[in-house]
C-alpha cells in the first residue's frame, strides 16, 4: 500500500521506494552528478540496501571510515534529497565532511529542502545523543553555507580539501 505524504519525511531507505530512489539517481547521472552508492543502486538494488544496513552498524567500512545512517527526504511517493548521518567524527571528518552529508536532487533544489533535510537529520543526530554537530562545504557552495547557517551553524574556519584542492567552509551546530 503506497502512502502519500503532503508534508516531506525524512525516512531510512528501503526497497518500498526502489523506482523512486532510481528515478532520483538517474537525475543526478543526468546533471553529471553521479555517486558512488547512485550507480550501485542502479546496478543492483539488494546490494545497495544492504550497503546501507552495514555502513549503520559499522559493518565492512574502510580505515578511517565511521558508521552512518542513511536518510531520504520523501514527498508524494518520490525522493527531494539524501542525507548521512555518521555516528562519530574521525580526525578526517571533522576537518571535512563532518558528521552530516546532504544533497537535493537538481529538480528539486531552491525549494527550501536543503534546510529541511538538514534539520530533520540534525533531530536524527539528537536522538541518538549528539551534542555538537560538525557540518562542511566548499567555500563555492553559497546555497549550502545558507543552509548550514540556517540550521544554527557557526562557522568556525577554513581548509583546503585533501580530496579536491578547493577552499572549505568548516562549521560547528550545538545540539543543546
Amino acid at each position: 500500500m503506497k502512502t502519500v505524504t503532503n508534508k516531506p519525511i525524512l525516512i531510512k531507505p528501503s526497497d518500498r521506494y526502489r523506482h523512486a530512489f532510481l528515478a532520483m539517481a538517474a537525475e543526478y547521472q543526468q546533471a553529471g552528478e553521479s555517486y558512488r552508492h547512485h550507480e550501485l543502486g542502479q546496478s543492483s538494488f539488494a546490494a545497495f540496501l544492504e550497503l546501507v544496513d552495514n555502513d549503520d552498524q559499522g559493518i565492512g567500512l574502510p580505515a578511517g571510515y565511521a558508521p552512518m545512517t542513511h536518510f531520504w527526504l520523501v514527498k508524494d511517493e518520490a525522493i527531494l534529497g539524501e542525507s548521512r548521518l555518521r555516528h562519530c567524527l574521525t580526525p578526517a571528518l571533522e576537518i571535512e565532511g563532518g558528521h552530516i552529508g546532504y544533497s537535493i536532487r537538481p529538480s528539486q533544489r531552491h525549494k527550501g529542502y536543503g534546510t529541511l533535510i538538514l534539520a530533520l537529520t540534525l533531530e536524527q543526530a539528537r536522538g541518538r545523543g549528539l551534542r555538537r554537530i560538525r557540518v562542511t562545504c566548499d567555500t563555492d557552495n553559497l546555497a549550502s553555507a545558507r543552509v548550514i547557517e540556517k540550521n544554527s551553524g557557526h562557522l568556525s574556519g577554513r581548509t583546503i580539501s585533501n580530496r579536491s584542492g578547493q577552499q572549505i567552509y568548516q562549521y560547528w551546530i550545538d545540539l543543546l
